[in-house]
């Protein structure tokens, strides 16, 4: 086995107490009543997504499919984590408007962008929709059926995944196509107005929308162990180990139908860079997809599964190794490996929220998989420093969009946005107090098995 052996002793020393009990006030006070209830929007129901620094609300005040799913997932997580009744209330609030609002009761599927209202955009398309946006869909009623025992919650995920498997799913060459139109139709086989560009970027498959194809499949397969689920799960694991991701540990981020990766590393200076978007080492998703291929290792029971927890450890390994700040703590944003060079050039020094929580995440898991490499436990400590020092406001509570050594102007950045919301703090650090009282399923599992 590739684990050590000491799985199962549990976090006594008073260092990992400390931690924890940081952790844990940090999770209640700083992050959760940051966001409830000032994000519930009690006239039209589901939630506020933008807020200033200070958390008064601004802007239009749209609800992605995103980000209203990932509220519920949230919510209900930390229901049953805490076992508290106000956020089994505020994700049923959620799921409401999810069921009435976001879902297409014409062509099936979750609209992708509605206004505050829950109604049609002015003036815009009127209904696109993302294999990525309904993946966060079934992430969320999945989830809320685990918290809730509502059934309504497991049929609307189990009718958005046959939607995505009979609209999305390639089955020729396999797993999900992102962009889709209103009824369901491959954005880049419809009518839609495209220029050459466009059309050729819609064709692509993407890390991203797979990596939350498996996440949200992993989460519905934990409630309803369903046979042709099982196998798009297992798909997904294998895609995303054995083809998205390269032999030097991280992930290729966009791919051609056939799973050619897309690379611009040989073209002009000015081409890559026009491109960076779409080819480049995004280390946090890379250690985010670490944690989420064991977790659907583990709720497939795949045992002694080596060769996904090599391919993950390799990942967390690649990241620590390339885009960790040695100095300060924290993963760079983007890295790149230009032509004709061995090692990797940080080409975006920013360090995003969102990375860090994987990447705190991920390095805890490390740490209790190999307790023998010490590198991931040290590594996990300094983050978590770095995280009280630069990204968590300890005044306004919630986190800086950025971390403030590299991005000072933070400090007065917007605390919600369409795509800032609370859904990578809240399961870093609650899959981090469940590891630090080696509670967690994956540490758990792995024991049994040394």
């Amino acid at each position: 086995m590739l684990a050590a052996s000491a799985w199962s002793c549990p976090s006594t020393s008073d260092e990992h107490r400390r931690i924890r009990e940081e952790i844990e006030k940090s999770l209640r006070i700083e992050l959760l009543h940051a966001w409830y209830p000032i994000a519930i929007d009690t006239l039209h129901g589901g939630f506020l997504s933008d807020f200033s620094f200070d958390w008064q609300p601004a802007g239009r005040q749209n609800k992605m499919i995103v980000t209203q799913s990932r509220h519920v997932w949230t919510a209900s997580q930390a229901a049953m984590f805490f076992n508290d009744d106000r956020y089994r209330r505020i994700a049923q609030h959620g799921l409401r408007f999810l069921k009435d609002k976001m879902w297409d009761t014409t062509y099936g599927g979750f609209y992708w962008l509605r206004n505050r209202q829950g109604e049609a955009m002015s003036g815009a398309d009127d209904g696109g929709k993302a294999a990525y946006g309904n993946a966060f869909a079934i992430y969320a009623l999945a989830s809320y059926y685990a918290m809730s025992g509502d059934t309504s919650a497991l049929y609307l995920a189990q009718k958005t995944f046959h939607w995505l498997d009979r609209h999305s799913r390639d089955s020729l060459h396999r797993g999900y196509v992102d962009r889709l139109t209103r009824e369901g139709l491959w954005l880049s086989q419809s009518d839609a107005n495209l220029n050459a560009r466009e059309l050729l970027i819609s064709s692509w498959k993407d890390q991203n929308s797979s990596i939350h194809l498996l996440e949200a499949f992993t989460e519905l397969y934990n409630v309803w162990p369903d046979s042709l689920l099982r196998e798009r799960v297992l798909e997904m694991l294998v895609l995303i180990r054995d083809t998205i991701t390269t032999e030097k540990g991280h992930l290729t981020l966009y791919l051609q139908r056939d799973w050619t990766p897309v690379s611009f590393r040989d073209s002009s200076d000015a081409v890559r860079k026009k491109n960076y978007y779409f080819d480049h080492v995004s280390f946090g998703h890379d250690v985010e997809t670490a944690y989420l291929m064991l977790e659907a290792s583990h709720v497939l029971g795949l045992e002694a599964d080596d060769k996904t927890l090599r391919v993950a450890k390799r990942m967390v390994d690649h990241a620590l190794a390339n885009g960790w700040d040695n100095d300060k703590g924290g993963f760079f944003y983007q890295g790149y490996y230009f032509a004709n060079a061995d090692t990797i050039s940080i080409i975006n020094e920013i360090k995003e929220w969102w990375v860090q929580a994987e990447g705190l995440n991920s390095l805890l898991l490390m740490s209790k998989l190999f307790p023998r490499e010490k590198k991931y436990e040290q590594a996990f400590k300094k983050q978590w420093e770095y995280m009280k020092r630069y990204l968590i406001d300890h005044e306004h509570g919630g986190w800086y969009k950025e971390g403030l050594d590299k991005s000072p102007e933070m400090e007065k950045s917007a605390k919600g946005s369409d795509w800032k919301v609370n859904y990578h703090e809240s399961r870093a650090l609650r899959n981090c107090i469940k590891m630090l009282k080696s509670e967690h399923e994956l540490i758990k599992q792995r024991a049994k098995h040394q």
